[in-house]
Parts: structure tokens; C-alpha cells; sequence
């Protein structure tokens, strides 16, 4: 598959987060390159968006560079490219030790939340209570408002029609509002740094 090649129709989102300690001085030169990195990439298909995170002390002198893609297909493409490839040996060369690197896939992508250092997902039962929180009162106002017209539909066509309903709602206006709201309880170590 090339890159201009058209991706398949499925979602499973997938959450690249990039961890280098940039030598002292180079600094600005590592940023400029991170966003021209981040431009080449938005090019790609699948691509999701990307977030970089300065250091937040001395204590913790690592950049963090978040990004997503659409699927595992689309990450690798753009990860065999050779537009990442010249732009990454260049970047390499500005570190004082090689990039960390770490995946991230499914429930656990809606429990980022911006600032945090480092980026790791709370406690499964935590997460599952909150998702539990956001869940429950969205699945209620969808049959309070709706109930009646979801009755006169088939059951498989009105679970994928609430189901696709909830999953939007839980991804992108639920869960990062649940996330900042129970900050404190899902993070508790590190409450005090998020920026």
C-alpha cells in the first residue's frame, strides 16, 4: 500500500506517544523539526492530529509528542515513510539518548488528558466507573428523547444507531469532559502538574 493509496473503512484509533530529552541549546532547532514532522504527517491519510508537550521541569526535562491515527494500517504507512524517515534522523541527532515510544489503543485513548507527564492511563476500575459516569446518563438521554421512534425500528438497526450515537458522544464531547473533571482522582500523583 503506497501512501496515496486509499485506506480501508474501519476505525480503531491508535495513540503514539514519543518521549525525547533534547541536548541543552537545540532546543528551538528540535521544535522547528518536530513541526515540520507534524505538517508531513497531517499529509497522510488516517492521520488524527498530534500534540506536543514542552518539559514541564527540570525534574522532567522530556518532550512529549502525542499523536494519533485512525488505524494501525495508516500508522504504518506514515511510520515506513521516507518523509518521516530524513526528518527523524535529523531529529535523532538533537537527542542525548534515543526516542521512547509507546502505543496506546482503545478505552484507554479516552483517558489522555493535556499536560500530563507522562502520559499513563489511570487504574482500570477507575476508568471503568467514569466511563460508567459519562455512559449511563448518555445512553438515558438518547432513549428519553428518542425511545419512541427507537421502538418502531428493528433491534439490530436500533442498537447500531444508539451505539454509534453513544460511541460520538463518549469520544469526542464525554469522555475528554469526564477526564478533566475527575482529573484529580484519576491522577492523583500528578494532579499538580497538569498545565
Amino acid at each position: 500500500m503506497t501512501r496515496n493509496s486509499p485506506l480501508p473503512l474501519r476505525f480503531d484509533p491508535l495513540t503514539v506517544v514519543v518521549s525525547r530529552r533534547v541536548k541543552k541549546g537545540l532546543e528551538k532547532e528540535f521544535e522547528k523539526l518536530s513541526s515540520q514532522m507534524t505538517e508531513r504527517a497531517a499529509d497522510f491519510p488516517g492521520y488524527l492530529g498530534a500534540t506536543m508537550f514542552r518539559p514541564s521541569s527540570a525534574e522532567d526535562p522530556e518532550y512529549r509528542i502525542v499523536f494519533k491515527f485512525n488505524d494501525k494500517d495508516s500508522l504504518n504507512i506514515w511510520e515506513n515513510s521516507d518523509e518521516r524517515a530524513e526528518l527523524l534522523d535529523k531529529i535523532e541527532e538533537l537527542l542525548e539518548q534515543p526516542s521512547e515510544r509507546e502505543t496506546l489503543s482503545g478505552i484507554v485513548t479516552w483517558f489522555t488528558l493535556p499536560g500530563q507527564n507522562p502520559v499513563r492511563p489511570p487504574a482500570r476500575w477507575k476508568m471503568t466507573i467514569v466511563s460508567w459516569l459519562a455512559l449511563y446518563p448518555a445512553v438515558t438521554l438518547v432513549f428519553a428523547v428518542f425511545g419512541d421512534w427507537l421502538a418502531q425500528i428493528p433491534l439490530l438497526i436500533r442498537t447500531m444507531l444508539v451505539t454509534m450515537v453513544v460511541m460520538g458522544l463518549m469520544s469526542y464531547v464525554l469522555m475528554p469532559r469526564m477526564t478533566k473533571w475527575f482529573s484529580f482522582w484519576l491522577f492523583p500523583q500528578k494532579h499538580n502538574n497538569i498545565r
